[in-house]
This record gives C-alpha cells, sequence and structure tokens, in this order.
C-alpha cells in the first residue's frame, strides 16, 4: 500500500506542480497585459541574457516557418521499420540527455551571475513584492490556522464516530475531505477579500494573486494527501498503515509538495519580474532537482519497509497472485519508483509545454496496461495451476482426455502470459513514446509481420486441435466402456493409425508454419525428397520392416494378444508396430523381431483350433476297444469344466502310423482359439486313467542287458551281489562283475504314447531264448 500511495503522488501530484512552472514563468506578463507590458518589455530589452534569448527564439521561429513553407511533398514519406523507428529513439534519447546536460550547466552559470554581479537585480520590484505579500501572507496563513483548529476537533469527532462497516467509513472519510477542502477555500477567499479591499478598491497586485493560487493549489494537494495519510486521525486514514509510517510519509510529501507549488507558482514568477527569466528558469530547475533528490532519498530510505510490506500479502496467502505480484515488485520497487522519477523530470525538462498532459496520460495508460495484465496473467496462473476439468460423463467416454489436455494446455498458457508481459511493455513504452508501435502495425510491413505471426499461430493451434481430436477418436473407439468392444485388431489398426497421421500432422503442420513465416519451403520438400531418397537405400530394411508390417496389418495375420510362430519363436504378441512386433514366450522371454526377418507367420488364435490327441498303444491291444476308451474319455472331458470350450465331438481318424513299438491312433477335438492347449491337456490326462483302469498298455521303450555267451553258446552266470550278503568265494575269475545300470531318463525313453512311463526294466535272459534272440 505504502507504494501505490508514493506511486498515486508521484503520478498526479508531482506532475501537476511540475507543469505549473513554465506556467508561471510566463504568468507574469499575463498579469501585467494592462498597465506593466511596456516596463517588463523594457527590462527584458536591457537585460543581455534575456535579450539574445529572445533574438534567438524569434530567429528559430522564423526559420521553422520559412522551413515549412518551402517544403514541398508530393509524395508521402517512406515508412520506417521497426528496427528504424528504435534507432531513431535511442537517438533522440541521447540528443536530449546531451541538451539537458548542457542546459543544467547554463542555468547553473545563470545562478553563479546572481552572486558575481551579472545578472543584475531590481532590488525595488523585490521590495514592492515582499511588502505586497507580507500582510495577505498574514492574514490568509492566519485565517487558515484559525479555522484549521476549528476543523481539528471536527476531525476528531468523526474519527471517534466511524464504525459500521466500510461503506460508513467512505462516507466519514469524504466528509472529513470535504471539510478540510472548505477549510482551504475559506481562508483563500479571506486573503482574496483582504487583498482586494487594502489597497486600491477593486484591485490587487499581481504577486498578491500568485501566492494565493499558488497557496489554493498547494494546500488542496495536501487536502489529497491528508484524506490518503491522515496522520494523526487513524479511523479516517484510507491507507492501512501504522501511525508512525502515516506520519513519515506525509511530513516528506507534503514538503515536498510545497517546495515545488510554492517555488514554481510564486517564487519563480517573482525571480523573472525582479531579476530575468534566464535566472528565473534556472531556479525553476534548482527546485525540480532538489525536490528530485529528496524523493530519490526518500525511497531508498523506505526500501526494506516498503519491500516488507509488499511481500505481507504474499506471506500470508502464498496462493494469492495479486500477492505473488506484490513479492516479486518488493526487489525491485525501489528501482521502478527512480526510473519513474528521472522519466519524469526528463520529460518535463524536453517538454515543458505539454508536460502535463503527456505524464499524466502515459501514466494513466501505464497503469491500466498494468492492471490489466496482471489481471490475465492471474487468471492464466490458476488455469495453469488447477488445470483443466472436463465433465464427469466426458471423462467416462475419454478417460485420458483431461491428462491430454493438461499435457499441453498449460505450455500454451504460459506463451500466451509471456505474450501478456510482452504487451503489457509495449503497450507502456507507446505510451511514454519510446516506440511507436502501433504505427508500425499499421504500416505495409507491419501489417504484413503481424499478419504472418498470428497465421503461424493459428496453424499450430489447428494441428494441436486436430491431433486432439484425433487421439480423443482413438480413446472413444478403444474404451470397452463405450459402445462395443474392440477387437484386438482394431486396436492395433487404431494405434498405428494414431501414430501414422501424428507424424503426418507434425510435418505438414511444420511446413506450413514455416511457408506462413516466410520460409520458402520449396527447398526444404527437395532436400525431403533427396533425403527420403537416400534414407530408402541407405536404410533398405527399415523400409522392408514398414512396407512388411503394413501389409501383415492389412491382411490381419496377428493382433495383440494372439499366439503366433514369426521368424522361428512361438510366443504370445505383446507389442506390434509398424516395423516389428514383440513376442513373450512361455519361458517368459521377450523377444523383438523385425519384420523384414518373418517370411512365414503362423496364428494360432485365428477362428477355431484342433488338439490332436496321437494315443500310442500295444501291438497287442484291440484297437476296437481303444476307440471306444477314447471316446470315454473324451464324454468326461466334455461333462467337466472344459465343455464350452469344445465346439465339435471327437473325430477319431483311426491309425496313421505302426511305430517300432507301439500303434499310433488319432484323434482331434475342435476347440475356440486359444483353448486348444488346456484341452489338450485335460484330454491327455484322462486318457491316461481311462487306459490304465481297462489294462490297456501304453508302450515304452525297454533296455536287454546282454552279458556275452561261452563258446558252447551257454551264457556265462549273471553274479549278483546281496548288499547283505559277503562276496561269492566260488565265483568265476572270468565272469563279468556285477554292475549298476543307471535308470535312463523318462522323457529321451519315451515315444508318443500320450502317457506316462511307469519305469525302465532291465531283464536277464539265457542264450538262446526267444526273447534274447529277438532283442
Amino acid at each position: 500500500m505504502l507504494l501505490r500511495v508514493l506511486l498515486f503522488w508521484l503520478a498526479f501530484t508531482l506532475p501537476a506542480l511540475a507543469q505549473t512552472a513554465t506556467e508561471g514563468a510566463n504568468q507574469t506578463s499575463g498579469a501585467l497585459a494592462d498597465s506593466d507590458v511596456a516596463r517588463m518589455l523594457a527590462d527584458i530589452l536591457r537585460d543581455d541574457d534575456a535579450r539574445e534569448t529572445l533574438i534567438r527564439q524569434l530567429e528559430s521561429a522564423a526559420q521553422t516557418d520559412g522551413d515549412a513553407a518551402m517544403q514541398v511533398a508530393p509524395d508521402a514519406p517512406p515508412e520506417m521499420s521497426f528496427a528504424r523507428q528504435i534507432a531513431e529513439q535511442t537517438r533522440d534519447v541521447a540528443e536530449n540527455a546531451t541538451n539537458i546536460a548542457v542546459s543544467l550547466m547554463g542555468n547553473a552559470n545563470d545562478l553563479l551571475g546572481l552572486f558575481t554581479g551579472e545578472s543584475r537585480v531590481n532590488w525595488t520590484e523585490l521590495t514592492d513584492s515582499a511588502v505586497a505579500l507580507a500582510l495577505v501572507m498574514a492574514v490568509t496563513i492566519g485565517l487558515f490556522f484559525a479555522l484549521r483548529s476549528v476543523g481539528q476537533r471536527i476531525f476528531g469527532a468523526m474519527s471517534r464516530r466511524t464504525g459500521g462497516g466500510w461503506l460508513l467509513s467512505v462516507v466519514w472519510l469524504a466528509g472529513s475531505s470535504l471539510i478540510d477542502a472548505l477549510i482551504i477555500v475559506l481562508a483563500w477567499g479571506g486573503g482574496y477579500s483582504f487583498a482586494l479591499f487594502t489597497g486600491e478598491a477593486g484591485s490587487m497586485d499581481f504577486r498578491q494573486s500568485l501566492f494565493l493560487n499558488a497557496f489554493l493549489l498547494v494546500e488542496m494537494s495536501k487536502v489529497v494527501l491528508r484524506g490518503i495519510l491522515s496522520p494523526r486521525y487513524a479511523n479516517l486514514r484510507f491507507a492501512p498503515m501504522s501511525d508512525e509510517t502515516a506520519a513519515y510519509w506525509y511530513f516528506w510529501t507534503s514538503r515536498l509538495v510545497s517546495l515545488l507549488g510554492y517555488g514554481a507558482l510564486l517564487v519563480v514568477p517573482i525571480i523573472n519580474a525582479a531579476v530575468s527569466f534566464a535566472v528565473g528558469h534556472s531556479v525553476l530547475i534548482l527546485l525540480v532537482v532538489t525536490a528530485l533528490v529528496i524523493a530519490t532519498l526518500i525511497i531508498l530510505q523506505s526500501r526494506d519497509a516498503v519491500a516488507t510490506a509488499l511481500r505481507a500479502r504474499y506471506e500470508r496467502d502464498p496462493a494469492d497472485m495479486i500477492g505473488r505480484a506484490e513479492a516479486m515488485a518488493a526487489g525491485v520497487w525501489h528501482w521502478l519508483a527512480i526510473a519513474y522519477l528521472l522519466a519524469l523530470f526528463i520529460v518535463w525538462v524536453t517538454r515543458p509545454t505539454d508536460a502535463l498532459q503527456f505524464m499524466l496520460m502515459a501514466t494513466l495508460n501505464s497503469v491500466i496496461a498494468i492492471v490489466i495484465g496482471v489481471v490475465v496473467m492471474a487468471f492464466i496462473s490458476r488455469a495453469i495451476t488447477g488445470g483443466m476439468r472436463v465433465p464427469g460423463d466426458l471423462r467416462a467416454k475419454l478417460p485420458l482426455l483431461e491428462d491430454r489436455l493438461n499435457a499441453f494446455v498449460p505450455s500454451i498458457l504460459r506463451v500466451v502470459r509471456v505474450l501478456v508481459v510482452i504487451a503489457v511493455l509495449i503497450s507502456i513504452a507507446q505510451s511514454w513514446q519510446f516506440m511507436d508501435f502501433l504505427s508500425w502495425a499499421a504500416s505495409e510491413v507491419g501489417r504484413d509481420v503481424v499478419g504472418r505471426l498470428a497465421s503461424a499461430a493459428f496453424v499450430v493451434l489447428m494441428a494441436m486441435a486436430v491431433w486432439l481430436g484425433l487421439s480423443s477418436f482413438v480413446e472413444y473407439r478403444l474404451n470397452p466402456a463405450v459402445g462395443t468392444v474392440p477387437t484386438a485388431r482394431e486396436r492395433t489398426l487404431l494405434a498405428l493409425l494414431r501414430n501414422a497421421l501424428t507424424i503426418a500432422l507434425i510435418i505438414i503442420a511444420s511446413m506450413l508454419t514455416l511457408a506462413e513465416l516466410g520460409v520458402n519451403i520449396a527447398p526444404l520438400l527437395a532436400g525431403a525428397g533427396v533425403l527420403g531418397l537416400a534414407i530408402g537405400f541407405g536404410a533398405q530394411k527399415l523400409v522392408q520392416d514398414i512396407i512388411t508390417g503394413a501389409f501383415i496389418q492389412f491382411e490381419n495375420a496377428m493382433n495383440e494378444g494372439d499366439v503366433v510362430t514369426a521368424g522361428g519363436t512361438t510366443g504370445v504378441v505383446e507389442k506390434l508396430t509398424v516395423r516389428s512386433v514383440g513376442l513373450r514366450d512361455v519361458s517368459g522371454t521377450y523377444h523383438l523381431i523385425p519384420f523384414s526377418s518373418v517370411d512365414m507367420v503362423s496364428n494360432f488364435m485365428k477362428g477355431f483350433a484342433f488338439h490332436v490327441a496321437e494315443i500310442g498303444v500295444a501291438y497287442r491291444e484291440d484297437i476296437s476297444e481303444v476307440r471306444r476308451l477314447m471316446h470315454r474319455a473324451y464324454d468326461i472331458l466334455a461333462e467337466g469344466e472344459h465343455a464350452n470350450a469344445i465346439l465339435e465331438p471327437l473325430d477319431i481318424q483311426g491309425i496313421v502310423s505302426l511305430g517300432d513299438s507301439a500303434v499310433v491312433v488319432r484323434g482331434r477335438i475342435k476347440t475356440q482359439p486359444g483353448m486348444q492347449w488346456a484341452v489338450g491337456r485335460a484330454y491327455t490326462e484322462i486318457v491316461k486313467q481311462v487306459l490304465d483302469e481297462a489294462g490297456i498298455e501304453i508302450p515304452f521303450p525297454h533296455m536287454t542287458l546282454y552279458m556275452g555267451q561261452d563258446k558252447d553258446g551257454s551264457a556265462p552266470p549273471l553274479n549278483l551281489l546281496h548288499a547283505s550278503a559277503q562276496p561269492a568265494i566260488d565265483a568265476k575269475p572270468d565272469a563279468a562283475p556285477a554292475r549298476d545300470v543307471p535308470e535312463p531318463a523318462k522323457g529321451a525313453a519315451r515315444k508318443k504314447a500320450g502317457g506316462s512311463d511307469k519305469g525302465d526294466q532291465i531283464e536277464r535272459h539265457q542264450p538262446g531264448s526267444d526273447e534274447a534272440e529277438q532283442n
């Protein structure tokens, strides 16, 4: 709030008083237009500096009029570019700074002339001014303090009666300000009446009028300060601050107002009349520089206190956008305030005729631009922090839409926030005439640049909107909670469509954006064609992957979730892209197979499937009984948990091979796709149980141990040692010792018999037996 009060005072009170300095310099000639004009003109002509200044002004005016008359411009001047305008402005700033420095040095020389005797002082004029002002000042100020003492009692009573809400407080504040202003008007009117009736009847000295006008303007400015700060009555104070702080700011601001007001409206015109206009102007510059130095020292002295006050709101509520902006300004507010004061001084020095109007309009426009920018950035920051929210029914249909919006909408808002900051800076620069952005934007070059930027931004936004619509459509089609359940092929093709269109959209949007910005995209397209041709030759495998993958997808050879054999690997399809397929095999290993290595795809999940049961039985078994037992096993299977997975009854195709040790009978069970393995495992288990119960032998490999034979053809004895017995004494030395025969692996010794092994047997045969001869 302290910063707002200071800026308010700087923006309105100080520029107004500074502007009156120029008016005060010319006020003397207006007041003496009737009787004293001849004497004032004679004084100007007698003063060497004033005469030289008048001659230079007349010559400059004559030269300007002559140049204006000689100018013939049949054609409009060429429009300057934006960079040229900036260059012109920087040059003007440098020239103005130099002129200001030279002018200040000249003013210092004029002031030194008072002490060196170069400037003659009209002491008679000064004496008359002092006598004329003394009585009027005494009456006016005395009447002011008398009325002010009465007003103090009224203000105290009003301060004690405040309460009842902010509306009543505003009423009391407005009433106290009106009473304070009425006191000023009554004192001013009393002074005017005294001046009119003490001298010649109905007339007054111009110096008395200067004082009374200065008194009215300065004290009215203090009324505004007392309404804001009110150092004595806290309940009548508009700004929320302590009594000590309010008294500090009122003390210094009121002194600055008095210095500038009475100095510019009273002292300077008197010096113009008594000494010279050059000295009067120098005194005015001295007053303004003094006020500038005092204001700068006040700002630096109050730097920490104001920064603490600016951070207070943010510390109470870190989420408050206004508090956050004030906290950001807390560290640099004093530099901004000093820069503002310097800008006011420079504008007043360079443009003394219209400085008041220019500074007020520039300040007002800057404040409006800053307020609008802060409000817009507050809404944008709140949207970025809070995120985007979609209705519940839309969220049910498109679960990822909200996350997708929050993925890129905050980024767009951040760009918009930067653009708002740039717009505020341009508006401030336009208000202070640092640049003429509006004229540049209205020119042909400006319209072209702005139009291209707007078109490029529109293309980018439309591309984002198309991508958002495409992604939402794919998400809607893949959402099983809405509409029909998508098939595996739909999931795969829609995912590929989204990826392909996203890449195409990025390329097209980039090309259109560059074209709107004025970039010639023809070489880019030609370069892209050459690059594509080079990539086509250098990455033939990649091209083959993409083309093969596209045809595999269009032919619906596989989809996510299918069990396939591709590239010699069998597994479940987990990921399918345009160039590769990811398979997870039965052991859990993930295989990434490029389509260029796939020459054949075997899909186990298309339409239906068969479990092929090949049952091997011994040669001595009755095949008809085996067929009956296989049907019995199927009936048991059909009554179990896999009944719904079976599409057709068991189809026994008969004997398919006569093996080395078994007769193989084949049967098929038609199942739903993907269920053939579960049905097959269950059916094999039931067949094993049924054949065991019927005594049907399921062959398995046998091993015959041959121990050799004697010369007469008889087999040697096989000496076996019992674990609890001693070694035989009468064993023949040439007999082969007993050996342990390891049990062979069951899986390696078993044919396709459809059952488990019972174990391997070791048989001892005598030479000459039929079984020995057979083996």
